[in-house]
């Protein structure tokens, strides 16, 4: 499959996207060959579908996922009434997660969005969209490196926060919602803190302004308080600096940062006062 776009050349997204898309068509096609019949029911079974469910069940639980897979495909794709349909589908998605690969938390993502179209007011739609989330959220990459699927993950774990308030896995959809943030968060940090070092302070300023106004509860402010305080300060700009150093003391009892930033609040109010003073006729 050749994929072309203006200029002839093809961005590096593009690149892992086509690399993808043929390795989901070839992992289906074996799959699709794999399973074959391979796990069917003994003949005489009174429930089938329950037979196939639970032994898909237990090979998950084994963490087997391709046994399991090959249980939960063929009730899915035999006993399209089955009461556990639904539920199988969403076992094949739990073992491509399973597998932890590239390729298989692609496919898995498939899964659970296929699920979500078929399926948008099952019970447990949320328990999808939540899977739905976690398949971007396990590929998250560090800080300095590539957010693509950290954004992703934000997106669907938002929605599932937004989506699903009553959901048993509302806690550690939230909890891993603040951790994508965070994440994300980090990377930006980590630009302002460059521009901050190399003493460019009009970019780290920006960058540590905009990081706030995107997302106050970033878990690491206190450092982008004292770093955005200390651009301000540096930049001849101390009224402007000392409203960060103070929220920063008062937000945070515990921080690397707290006596430095009471040092400097000391400090620029002193210099503050004394400016004033002079200036008065």
């Amino acid at each position: 499959m050749a994929v072309f776009i203006a200029g002839g050349r093809m961005t590096g997204r593009l690149v892992r996207l086509a690399r993808v898309a043929a390795v989901v068509a070839a992992v289906v096609w074996i799959g699709g060959c794999a399973t074959g019949g391979s796990r069917r029911p003994p003949t005489g079974t009174p429930e089938p579908d329950k037979f196939l469910f639970d032994r898909g069940s237990e090979a998950l639980d084994r963490k087997r996922w391709l046994v399991g897979r090959e249980y939960f495909r063929q009730l899915v794709d035999s006993y399209p009434q089955s009461p556990y349909r639904a539920d199988a589908k969403l076992g094949v998605g739990d073992t491509y997660l399973g597998e932890g690969t590239a390729e298989s938390f692609v496919l898995g993502i498939n899964e659970f969005r296929e699920f979500l179209n078929y399926y948008p007011t099952h019970p447990r739609a949320d328990y999808a969209q939540y899977k739905l989330g976690m398949a971007h959220y396990y590929q998250m990459r560090a800080p300095e490196r590539d957010q693509t699927e950290t954004r992703d993950a934000i997106r669907e774990l938002d929605t599932f926060v937004q989506r699903y308030p009553a959901s048993a896995l509302l806690s550690e959809g939230q909890t891993h919602l603040r951790e994508a943030r965070d994440r994300l968060d980090d990377s930006e940090y980590r630009v302002g803190l460059f521009y901050y070092r190399v003493k460019w302070y009009p970019g780290s300023i920006d960058r540590f302004r905009a990081l706030l106004q995107r997302d106050p509860g970033y878990t690491n402010r206190d450092a982008v308080y004292y770093h955005l305080a200390e651009s301000l300060a540096r930049a001849g700009r101390p009224a402007e600096a000392l409203p960060y150093f103070d929220r920063l003391v008062k937000e945070f009892e515990q921080s690397e940062y707290l006596e430095l930033a009471k040092k400097r609040v000391e400090e620029l109010k002193s210099s503050l006062a004394v400016k004033t003073g002079g200036d008065r006729p």
